[in-house]
Order: C-alpha cells, then sequence, then structure tokens
C-alpha cells in the first residue's frame, strides 16, 4: 500500500470529493478484495462498474459480495469519511490535486479505445501532461536496459522516424532502450508518452527525472499507481500490458532471453497487436531476445517502411501533423474479416457470443476485428455488446 500522507497538504471539502466523478473510479480501486475476477463477475450483470457505489445492500448481497466489499460502499453512500476506505480514496485524490496529477477513468471518453478492451483495462490511471494526446495512434519501442551504442541509435532513429508518420512513440521510461526511444521522439520536436511503475512522485529510475520532466511539458507520463507507491519488481509486467494495450503494435528494438521486453511482446500478442523486431548479430545477448521472437512469428524489421507496411496505412490517424498523409476513409481498406463482422452487425445490440456464432470466428479473432471496426468509427461498443453505426 502507497504512503500518500507526505504529500497531502490541504484536505478538500468533503462534497466535493463525492461529487467528483474520477472520486467514485478511485474509491472503487481501493475496495478490499476487487480484484479482477470479481470485477467481471460484477461486470457480467452490471456492465457499469461505477454503477456498483449507487447499488443497495440487497443488489450487493445478490451479486455475491462478501461484507469487506459492503460496508465500504456504504460508507460511500453515506459520505462516511472516517470510514478507512473512503478516507484511503480522499487522502489519494487530495494527494493527486498537490501534485498536479489527473486521473483518466475507464468512464472518461478520452479513455484510450485500444486499452478499453484489453481485459484487464485499468480502472484508474494518474497522468501529468498533454490530455489530448491520448487519442493519438501509439507504437510501444522498448527494449533491453544495457543496450549497446546501435541499439540506442535505432531507438532513437525508429522513434523519431515513426513520430514523423504520425504515431505516438509510448514506452516505460526505463534505462536503455525506453529512455532512448522517448529521447529520439522529444528531440525531433514531437511529443511521447510513459507509463512508469510507481505513482508519479516517486519517478523510477530517478536517472531520467530530467527525461520525465521534458516528457511532462511536451508530452505524457502515466501509472496506475497512485502518489507515494514505490517501484517495485511486480509492478513493471503490469505496466506493460498497459504500454502494449493502449499501442497499435510493438517494436522491440534489442532484448535478452530474459528481458522484459519478451513480456511485454507476449502481452501485445495476447491483445491482437502486431509485433516487430530488430535484428541483430547472433554473437550479441541482447539480440537473442529479437531472434526468438522473429523464430516465434514477429515482423523482422529493417527500415520504419516495414512497420509501417504491416499496421496499413490507415492506422496513422487522427492528429496526424500538417503536411503528411491522412488516413483513408472509414471502412476504404477493410480486410474480408472485418467486412464479415460488418456485415453480421446490426443496428441493434449483439453479444460477442452472437456475433461468434455467426461469423465462425473465434473471440479473440472477433474482439481485434471489432476494435478495429471501432477505430474506424463504424461499430461501436454498446450495453449488451456492440452495434453498427454506418
Amino acid at each position: 500500500m502507497s504512503d500518500v500522507s507526505s504529500v497531502v497538504t490541504i484536505e478538500e471539502p468533503a462534497a466535493a470529493f463525492f461529487q467528483c466523478a474520477d472520486s467514485l473510479w478511485l474509491m472503487l480501486t481501493c475496495l478490499p478484495g476487487f480484484g479482477l475476477r470479481r470485477r467481471h463477475a460484477v461486470a457480467s450483470v452490471m456492465p457499469d462498474l461505477s454503477g456498483l457505489l449507487a447499488a443497495n445492500a440487497a443488489t450487493l448481497k445478490a451479486m455475491g459480495l462478501p461484507r469487506e466489499i459492503i460496508e465500504p460502499i456504504q460508507a460511500w453512500q453515506q459520505q462516511d469519511c472516517a470510514h478507512p476506505v473512503v478516507a484511503r480514496a480522499r487522502a489519494i485524490h487530495t494527494a493527486c490535486h498537490a501534485r498536479g496529477i489527473w486521473l483518466l477513468n475507464r468512464g472518461d471518453a478520452d479513455y484510450p479505445e485500444p486499452l478499453r478492451h484489453i481485459h484487464d483495462a485499468p480502472l484508474v490511471l494518474y497522468c501529468q501532461g498533454r490530455r489530448q494526446l491520448l487519442q493519438r495512434n501509439q507504437i510501444g519501442i522498448v527494449g533491453s536496459r544495457n543496450a549497446t551504442r546501435a541499439g540506442l541509435d535505432h531507438a532513437r532513429r525508429f522513434a523519431s522516424a515513426l513520430s514523423d508518420q504520425g504515431f505516438l512513440v509510448t514506452s516505460g521510461l526505463a534505462l536503455g532502450i525506453d529512455g532512448a526511444a522517448h529521447a529520439g521522439a522529444l528531440d525531433a520536436g514531437h511529443e511521447t508518452l510513459a507509463v512508469i511503475g510507481s505513482g508519479l512522485d516517486r519517478l523510477y529510475p530517478s536517472q531520467h527525472r530530467k527525461l520525465a520532466q521534458r516528457i511532462v511539458g511536451q508530452g505524457l507520463l502515466m501509472s496506475e499507481y497512485p502518489p507515494g507507491e514505490r517501484a517495485r519488481a511486480a509492478h513493471f509486467p503490469q505496466r506493460n500490458r498497459i504500454i502494449s494495450g493502449m499501442s497499435r503494435g510493438v517494436l522491440v528494438v534489442e532484448a535478452s532471453l530474459r528481458s522484459g521486453s519478451l513480456i511485454t511482446a507476449r502481452l501485445a500478442l495476447e491483445q491482437g497487436r502486431e509485433v516487430f523486431a530488430i535484428p541483430g548479430s547472433v554473437h550479441s545477448p541482447v539480440a537473442r531476445g529479437c531472434h526468438h521472437l522473429i523464430k516465434q512469428g514477429a515482423r523482422l524489421v529493417e527500415t520504419v517502411d516495414d512497420v509501417l507496411e504491416e499496421l496499413g496505412a490507415w492506422w496513422c490517424a487522427a492528429d496526424v501533423p500538417a503536411g503528411l498523409p491522412q488516413q483513408a476513409a472509414p471502412g476504404a481498406n477493410l480486410e474480408p474479416r472485418e467486412i464479415a463482422v460488418l456485415e453480421a452487425l446490426g443496428y441493434d445490440p449483439q453479444s460477442t457470443d452472437q456475433l461468434c456464432s455467426e461469423t465462425g470466428l473465434p473471440a479473440d479473432q472477433l474482439m481485434q476485428s471489432l476494435l478495429l471496426l471501432e477505430l474506424q468509427g463504424l461499430v461501436s461498443s454498446v450495453p449488451g455488446g456492440f452495434q453498427r453505426i454506418a
């Protein structure tokens, strides 16, 4: 549990706290025992999780929720600031205001759509920097902390070139490849997004403090962890799923066989994202992870065109800088699989089970197609499933 007491200076009025939508989602993250499995169970009967805090005791019991969850929910409803769970949520909220940190919740329209569709999407993200970047098409660039000079040069060069093509470069602010990718985008005059494994006020690694300040000023710094939370080993795989979840694809520049970058690549594949890898010398330990990925089906990358070719021109979407090629019209570049899903959809909500049955697609391929159609503005996620909107 993080220590927020050191950053709380002036406590906000209780009424303001309970009236804020961010506070509601923040409270959900503080509920004891409200982990991923329980969230999914609740979401199956209450798709909008934020409604949980308004449910009466009978409804909560009918959902099978234990007393340790029901009691703080009732305390929330009674605006009982003395209850320890409510008090913790309020302390985090106040600490965020004191630190200039703004919250992004699952119910927010700015929540990145690709991230919304991963099975363990964060309920709340803590952010500093430019909110408007959340709607940009992102590409993850990750790699070894013990990178070679050539690897660092690759990371900078690819980050700069992909930024020129309209992508927002996203990485984890780690030493080595991550830091070089962020710096490559910034030095070329572009924005970048960093996801870290600690509270935004407990920056890790400390060597990248100045780089983080540049990112806040020119891009976006993000974490799933509240102020006061120190970096822990278990946080980094969790962070990696956010990097891959927000990205259209992930480029691995250098990685050993035990590198955390391979975790990011695996998560990207599970989430239906493209994975790219730059090959290196057969004698280099930091090239073996990339060679392993290529053997497993990752796209071998030598130039930026290799990345752009695989992702497709239409993925360079809204917010493309002036003078660059614009996105194709919605629906112009659909593959046969997406066309089949679109034809199966009506203008009334249909569940994913219905769509799987009608299209014959496995669930993972169906969800990937639905995501692509949603990003093109052809399909909308609604209570009860998906519906066609164009």
